[in-house]
């Protein structure tokens, strides 16, 4: 995607097309479940110079404006992707942290779908599931407790992807 697609985005969602904007919105395109930081190096690679505060500034605005999704799996720092334009879930490694889109299994949203929602109107559902990448199952380096679904934290900071 080149720069003036992004440029295109930006203004599309009523946002003023700066510099850093169109760095940041390049780097989760470029870098996707990325991590603050990991985004942080590819903007200033980028810029040369840009504030940390800077980058949480426009990760939040294009966040808000619907350009960019932030997750955060249980025991991970936010990551960010360009993937919104549908109710995707993911898949995260229990032992290096990595992260992988993963479709709905029966197509069209039916985790929309809840069994009562208690009166709320459910526009989003957020799916994790848990395991091993295949590098780690390569290495056969299993992790000997769960975590994930039993609440349990993990205690290792996770790898960007």
């Amino acid at each position: 995607m080149a720069t003036t697609d992004l440029e295109r985005q930006l203004r599309d969602a009523d946002l003023r097309v700066t510099r850093p904007r169109i760095a940041v919105l390049a780097a989760v395109r470029d870098h996707p479940h990325a991590d603050t930081d990991t985004l942080l190096r590819a903007a200033r690679r980028q810029l040369g110079e840009v504030s940390t505060q800077a980058v949480y500034d426009v990760l939040r605005a294009l966040a808000t404006a619907g350009l960019v999704r932030r997750i955060e799996p249980a025991g991970s720092v936010p990551r960010y992707e360009t993937r919104t334009d549908d109710n995707h879930h993911h898949v995260v490694c229990r032992r290096c942290g990595a992260i992988a889109d993963v479709d709905c299994a029966v197509g069209d949203t039916p985790c929309l779908v809840a069994s009562d929602a208690g009166g709320y109107l459910v526009d989003e559902a957020e799916v994790t599931f848990w395991g091993l990448c295949p590098a780690c199952q390569r290495h056969g380096k299993q992790r000997t407790h769960a975590a994930g679904r039993s609440g349990a934290r993990r205690t290792s900071t996770p790898r960007s992807t």
